[in-house]
């Protein structure tokens, strides 16, 4: 019997965020039916946005009274559409925002939660997850016994869906009211920085730093980062040490990101960076220790002092353009 699916959007200053797009490949690959859910404020202009992916309809829900996300006021929703409409398996992408949200709805619903999956085997209705373990150095499957399953997928393993034409139709849906949970739950505000830069979890091409660029940091790989259009990253020491900003961090406690190419400037490669980088399409390494172990895993790799490498090699990019 084929599963029927719901992918739960994200937004993002009234858009959806391109990391739906991950939980809309996932749906895809279990080759059932699936409905994208475009639940909060400003939800009714956003959900034009997903109509091109071969949903069977976009459900939205906007309501004056979602405000800003906290969970206690989206999950139920959520648990009831699922209720009502009989899907098998809830889809979102693991982001802050997919971590927050599905725990909460699985418990609603009692269904059986496979957190950040790296992959999906079909076999005869049938599903297996594969899950990263130990940083990503070993990888698990399992299977969700429960009659509903709710998934969260790796947006570095799950690319972004290519629109496949047609128009889903769009589907108001009630908003099913807090849990009492919301009294004592307030939004105070949401604070991030202001970036014109590719977001990490979309970029195409990254340059990422390491704690060896010291107050350097910026003035070493913004000049590479301009050329390329890319997105600036950092390893976990140098966001400790104060040289970036913590949104920037790659690895396993930071963002874990797989774009085509991935520059890893002064990183080492300890094993907590390489589980948020190493899906990286091309990996190319600068780092004057020849036996770091970001080497191990780049595609390219110079030995080199920094310093003098990174200017050079903006110097030969600005020539060839």
């Amino acid at each position: 019997m084929m599963s029927h699916t719901l992918v739960i959007a994200e937004m993002h200053e009234g858009k959806v965020r391109k990391s739906t797009l991950s939980a809309v490949t996932f749906a895809r690959q279990v080759g059932a039916p699936f409905a994208i859910l475009v639940i909060g404020a400003g939800a009714a202009k956003a959900a034009a946005e997903v109509v091109a992916f071969g949903a069977q309809k976009v459900l939205v829900c906007d309501d004056a009274s979602l405000g800003n996300y906290v969970c206690e006021r989206f999950a139920p929703t959520v648990a009831a559409l699922v209720k009502s409409l009989a899907f098998d398996i809830i889809a979102v992408t693991a982001s802050s925002y997919g971590k927050d949200l599905a725990p909460r709805v699985a418990a609603k619903i009692g269904a059986g939660y496979a957190p950040d999956v790296s992959g999906v085997v079909v076999d005869g209705g049938k599903l297996t997850y594969k899950r990263p373990m130990y940083a990503g150095n070993a990888f698990g499957t399992c299977a969700v016994t429960t009659p509903l399953q709710v998934v969260s997928v790796r947006q570095s393993d799950f690319a972004a869906a290519e629109a496949s034409g047609g128009a889903s139709e769009i589907e108001a849906v009630p908003y099913a009211g807090p849990d009492a949970a919301a009294a004592h739950v307030e939004f105070v505000s949401l604070e991030h920085g202001k970036n014109e830069r590719p977001d990490l979890g979309e970029a195409r091409v990254i340059v990422s730093g390491g704690r060896a660029l010291k107050e350097q940091f910026a003035a070493v790989l913004d000049p590479l980062a301009n050329l390329l259009g890319a997105a600036v990253g950092a390893s976990r020491a140098a966001c400790d040490a104060g040289y970036a900003s913590p949104e920037l961090q790659v690895g396993q406690t930071g963002r874990v990101v797989a774009p085509k190419l991935y520059f890893a400037i002064g990183i080492s490669g300890a094993i907590q960076h390489l589980a948020g980088m190493k899906g990286s399409k091309v990996i190319v390494a600068i780092n004057k220790d020849a036996d770091a172990p970001i080497f191990q895993v780049a595609d390219y790799g110079l030995v080199a002092d920094l310093f003098t490498a990174v200017p050079e090699l903006v110097t030969e990019l600005k020539a060839q353009a």
